[in-house]
């Protein structure tokens, strides 16, 4: 299990291959990938610039990627989430999961998604054409976790 908070792009085929190679028993890899969209909330996007906590939003990532495993048989789990500034089309975060079924793994890995929007310490601050404002988490994200309580 890996978490790993970085300003670098990532290389997802380079991450799940290296899952798979690491483990011959996985039988299914599920991934997601965040990227920064040009538009939130009715207004155009030009840049994101995602701060947090080294050290504090690590073990909120180890955690929430310990209870996937708890709830899960998954093999492996890879977070990898970029911070600092960021344009429309960059990648922003990387979800694998490995298990020996695909089952486990696509729900796992949702979990993982909706747990991090909602329980990882970032913080995110868009550049608009009228200024910046920082980004609130949205309720849909909350809803999507709760159903996993």
């Amino acid at each position: 299990m890996t978490v790993r908070v970085q300003f670098g792009d990532f290389d997802v085929g380079a991450e799940m291959a290296a899952m798979r190679h690491g483990n011959p028993k996985i039988g299914a890899i599920a991934s997601f990938v965040g990227v920064v969209r040009d538009l939130n909330e009715g207004a155009d996007v030009d840049e994101m610039t995602l701060e947090h906590y080294p050290g504090m939003t690590e073990k909120a990532l180890e955690k929430i990627v310990g209870e996937a495993k708890a709830r899960w048989d998954i093999y492996d789990a890879l977070v990898v989430h970029r911070v600092g500034t960021l344009k429309p089309t960059d990648q922003i975060v990387l979800v694998v999961v490995g298990s020996a079924h695909r089952g486990e793994a696509f729900q796992a890995c949702e979990f993982l998604m909706d747990y991090l929007k909602t329980r990882a310490p970032f913080w995110k601050k868009e550049n608009t054409p009228e200024g910046g404002r920082w980004v609130d988490a949205r309720t849909a994200d909350d809803a999507a976790a709760d159903r996993w309580s």
